[in-house]
Formats: structure tokens, C-alpha cells, sequence
């Protein structure tokens, strides 16, 4: 018996995927536990429907995230904090900082989790990476200066 799986079935098959299963297994099992619906043809056409909605979806995600990455390349962010007699900062810059300088500077809202950077406690411009989207990536400029 043809079925479409509902979650991921081990030694079956994974969500979303149209399988072949015995009839015992699948009245007995999948179906009382919703692991899995009869492949009917409305129920094949449905499926293909929602993973043609998905790719769709994810296309329009992944282009959002190519014309932010274009938008933050070349950037430089300038932070300003204070500092020691040697250039030593007093706490340290973190991803989170970036991030509000972002959106204070170019009005660009971009999540602190997205900043990939270590703790800066130096003065100095130091290149930082922006993880967009997976796969997606571009590096901006941060400055940080003495107040």
C-alpha cells in the first residue's frame, strides 16, 4: 500500500515522502498513530501543492536575504566608546552592538544572533561577518573610536 508520510518513520522514510508499506503495518500502525495517510490522489495532489508553496516560500526568503546581503556590502559602522590610555576598551564591543549601530547608522535591522563576530576590546577597524540566510553571508567594516 502506497502512503505519504506525516513525520519520519524510521526504516520507512522521512517526512513528506510517498513510500510503500504493507497493509498491516500501515492500518495498524501508521495510521492509528498519524505517521501517515493513504496516497489517494487528492491527498498526492495536496502534497504537492504544500512543497510547491515551500520552494516558493524559500525562493522569496533567499532573495530578501541576497538584496539585504547587497545592501550591507561595503558598509562600515562606526561605534564609538570609551577607552584606556593604551586603546584598551572599557567592557567590550559584542554582536549586539553591532547590530543597534546597524540599524541606528543605515536603518538596516539585521538580529545580533546574524553578527558573527568574538568580543572586540581593542580601538581599531576589524572586518565582521553577517550570516543573512544559509549560504548567504557578507562582510561588513566596523570602526570602533575613542569618544
Amino acid at each position: 500500500m502506497k502512503v505519504i508520510l506525516l513525520k519520519d518513520v524510521k526504516g520507512l522514510g522521512k517526512k513528506g515522502e510517498v513510500a510503500n508499506a504493507s497493509d498491516g503495518y500501515a492500518r495498524n500502525y501508521l495510521f492509528p498513530r498519524n505517521l501517515a495517510q493513504e496516497a489517494t490522489q487528492g491527498n498526492i495532489k495536496q502534497l504537492n501543492q504544500k512543497k510547491a508553496a515551500e520552494r516558493k516560500k524559500k525562493l522569496q526568503e533567499t532573495e530578501k536575504a541576497q538584496k539585504l546581503a547587497s545592501e550591507l556590502k561595503g558598509k562600515e559602522v562606526k561605534i564609538f566608546t570609551k577607552c584606556g590610555d593604551n586603546g584598551r576598551l572599557f567592557g567590550a564591543i559584542t554582536s549586539k552592538d553591532i547590530s543597534s549601530a546597524l540599524k541606528k547608522q543605515y536603518k538596516i535591522d539585521v538580529d545580533k544572533k546574524k553578527v558573527v563576530t568574538d568580543t572586540i576590546k581593542q580601538l581599531g577597524t576589524y572586518d565582521v561577518e553577517v550570516k543573512i540566510y544559509p549560504e548567504i553571508s557578507t562582510k561588513i567594516k566596523v570602526a570602533i573610536l575613542s569618544k
